[in-house]
């Protein structure tokens, strides 16, 4: 388990952009549970859309790589620094499922697929309760920047 101040720690993202509020389960090199509360304070609601809410489909898919990177620092045992940047190198298969709305918890659960040169390559879906609201592969990657 891992609460917001050690996601903090993990992850360059901040307000309005960090997607992960809580780390449920972390089984290292193998997969986590992590959760995304999402809320009608949320700043994209104001233009997606005014008269009926929906979570951005690509902002779930960034929900779903939080959560990869933060498996793979503690698969890696290692907490980047300043000079790591963790890149999204491609998604595979994205398929949209269910509307997100404001008041859905979303829980996302990823699954290290394989780790080869530096790409890492994951299984991914989130729910929201017994219902699959995206599922998608996808591929990060970890570079030192100057």
């Amino acid at each position: 388990m891992m609460d917001i101040h050690q996601i903090l720690k993990q992850l360059p993202h901040r307000y309005p952009f960090l997607l992960v509020d809580r780390v449920l389960e972390i089984e290292k090199g193998v997969r986590i549970r992590a959760l995304k509360n999402v809320t009608m304070n949320e700043p994209f609601f104001t233009g997606h859309f005014p008269h009926r809410p929906v979570m951005p489909g690509v902002l779930m898919l960034e929900a779903l790589a939080q959560a990869a990177a933060l498996l793979a620092f503690d698969t890696l045992g290692e907490t980047p620094d300043d000079t790591t940047v963790y890149y999204f190198a491609g998604i595979d298969g994205a398929r949209f499922k269910r509307p997100v709305e404001p008041g859905d918890q979303l829980i996302l659960e990823v699954t290290l697929d394989r780790m080869k040169a530096g790409i890492f390559k994951f299984k991914s879906r989130a729910m929201v309760g017994d219902q699959l609201a995206v599922e998608a592969e996808l591929m990060c990657t970890m570079r030192k920047i100057a």
